[in-house]
C-alpha cells in the first residue's frame, strides 16, 4: 500500500516537473520570439516632434512585421523626452510590448500684437510695454522688450524694435515707431462724426435666411427691459442670453441682472435659447467653477443652443499669466462640464483672436466679426455680424446674430 502512495506521488511530481518544464520552455520560446520581434521594429529615422503636433504611433514606424493593436495619438502637450509605449501582434501571433522615446519641441516664437506705430502720452511710464498684447504658444509668459532708444519725457518718433523670447529660445522681433506726444488742449465744442447706420433686423433676414440657417440676436443687461412677444413677431428665432460674469479672476459670481427676466420670458413665447458665460478664469481650476455656478443658475429652464464661453480679457491678457494653449484649455474646461450635463459648448471671440491666439479645439464657434461678408477661413456654427442693430421689442441697439445649420 505504501509504495503504491509513494509511486503515486512520485509520478505525480514528475508530471508537475514536466509541466513546470513545459511552460519554461514556452516562456523561453515566446520571449524570444518577442525579443526577435521587437528587433525587426524600424523606427523613423526624426523622433522630435513639435508641441502639439498630432502623432499616432504608426508614424514613428517604418517598418514592422505585425500590426499595431491600438494606433493612438500620441501626448504632445508637454516638452522634453517622453517614453512612448505600444503593443503589437506579431506574425506567430504573440502581443508584444515596445517603448521608445521622442523629443517634444517648441519652435514657434511668440506672438505681439503691434502695428507700425505706437502712440503714448508724454510723461507716461514704461509699463506701455506691458500694455501690448505678447504671448506665446507654450510659454505662461514670454520676456517682451522693446530695444533702442526712446525718451518718453521728450516728444518725438523714435524707431525702436518689439522683441519677446520664450523659454525655448525662440524670438519675435517687429519694428515701429514710439511716437511720444503732448495731448492737444480739450476743446469743449463737440467735432461732427459720421455714424454708422444702423442694421435693421428685417434686413438681416431678408438677405441671410434660408433653409439651412436661422436669424437670432444676444442680449444682456444693457437691453434693458426687452419685450419678447414683440422679438416673436418680428421673426427673432433664437436669443444668446448672458448668463452673468465675476467681479474680476477669483472673484465673486454676477448674475446678470436681466437673466432670469430674459429666459422666462424668451421660454415663454417660444423662442429658442443659447447662453453665455463672461468668463475672467485663468486657469481650468477656475474655468470649471464658472461651468458649475452656470449649471447652478439655469436648472429648471429649457436651452436648446449651446452654451458659450465667452473670454474677451485682451488689453490685460499679459497680466493673467497664460499661453495660448493654457487658454484654449481653460476653455475647454468650462465647455467639457457643460457638455458632461447634456448641454451643447460653445466658444464666442473676434475673427482676429480666433486666428492667433485660440488653438484648435473640438467645439463649435460662435464667430465676432462686423462686416458684411466674412473672410474667416475657420469653421464656425454661428455668425455675430453687427453689434448695432435693430428690432422691434429692444430700445437701441442689438448684436445680430446667423446660426448656420448642419
Amino acid at each position: 500500500m505504501k509504495k503504491r502512495v509513494l509511486l503515486g506521488l512520485t509520478c505525480i511530481f514528475i508530471i508537475v516537473i514536466i509541466i513546470f518544464v513545459i511552460i519554461f520552455i514556452n516562456k523561453q520560446k515566446k520571449e524570444k520570439i518577442i525579443k526577435h520581434a521587437q528587433m525587426e521594429v524600424k523606427l523613423v529615422d526624426n523622433l522630435t516632434v513639435e508641441f502639439l503636433e498630432k502623432r499616432k504611433i504608426s508614424s514613428f514606424i517604418s517598418s514592422i512585421n505585425g500590426k499595431v493593436v491600438e494606433d493612438y495619438e500620441v501626448d504632445t502637450t508637454s516638452l522634453g523626452k517622453k517614453d512612448v509605449k505600444f503593443e503589437f501582434i506579431s506574425e506567430e501571433g504573440i502581443t508584444v510590448p515596445y517603448r521608445f522615446q521622442i523629443n517634444i519641441v517648441d519652435t514657434t516664437p511668440p506672438k505681439a500684437f503691434i502695428g507700425s506705430t505706437y502712440r503714448i502720452k508724454k510723461g507716461s511710464s514704461d509699463r506701455f510695454i506691458n500694455n501690448i498684447l505678447c504671448g506665446d504658444n507654450y510659454d505662461n509668459r514670454p520676456i517682451c522688450t522693446v530695444e533702442g532708444y526712446f525718451d518718453l519725457d521728450t516728444v518725438g518718433t523714435y524707431p525702436v524694435t518689439f522683441k519677446a523670447v520664450d523659454n525655448s529660445g525662440n524670438v519675435f522681433k517687429k519694428n515701429f515707431n514710439l511716437v511720444v506726444y503732448t495731448p492737444a488742449p480739450s476743446s469743449s465744442s463737440s467735432s461732427s462724426s459720421t455714424k454708422k447706420p444702423k442694421k435693421l433686423f428685417s434686413d438681416v433676414v431678408k438677405e441671410h435666411k434660408n433653409e439651412n440657417t436661422r436669424v437670432g440676436i444676444d442680449v444682456s443687461k444693457w437691453q434693458g427691459n426687452i419685450d419678447f412677444d414683440l422679438l416673436k413677431q418680428d421673426g427673432v428665432e433664437f436669443v444668446m442670453i448672458r448668463v452673468g460674469t465675476t467681479s474680476r479672476t477669483n472673484g465673486e459670481y454676477v448674475l446678470d441682472p436681466k437673466f432670469i427676466q430674459n429666459i422666462t420670458n424668451a421660454n415663454r413665447v417660444g423662442i429658442d435659447v443659447g447662453l453665455y458665460f463672461y468668463s475672467y478664469a485663468n486657469s481650468k481650476e477656475s474655468a470649471l467653477a464658472d461651468a458649475e455656478w452656470v449649471l447652478e443658475q439655469i436648472q429648471g429652464y429649457d436651452v436648446s443652443l449651446p452654451i458659450a464661453f465667452d473670454w474677451e480679457e485682451w488689453s490685460s491678457f499679459n497680466d493673467f499669466n497664460v499661453s495660448f494653449y493654457g487658454l484654449t484649455s481653460i476653455a475647454d474646461t468650462f465647455l467639457n462640464r457643460l457638455e458632461e450635463e447634456g448641454y451643447q459648448g460653445m466658444l464666442y471671440s473676434s475673427k482676429t483672436y480666433l486666428e492667433n491666439i485660440w488653438l484648435e479645439q473640438p467645439h463649435d464657434i460662435w464667430l465676432a466679426h462686423y462686416t458684411t461678408k466674412t473672410d474667416y477661413q475657420g469653421k464656425y456654427r454661428m455668425w455675430q455680424l453687427c453689434n448695432n442693430g435693430r428690432v422691434d421689442g429692444i430700445k437701441g441697439d442689438v448684436d445680430i446674430d446667423i446660426w448656420y445649420n448642419d
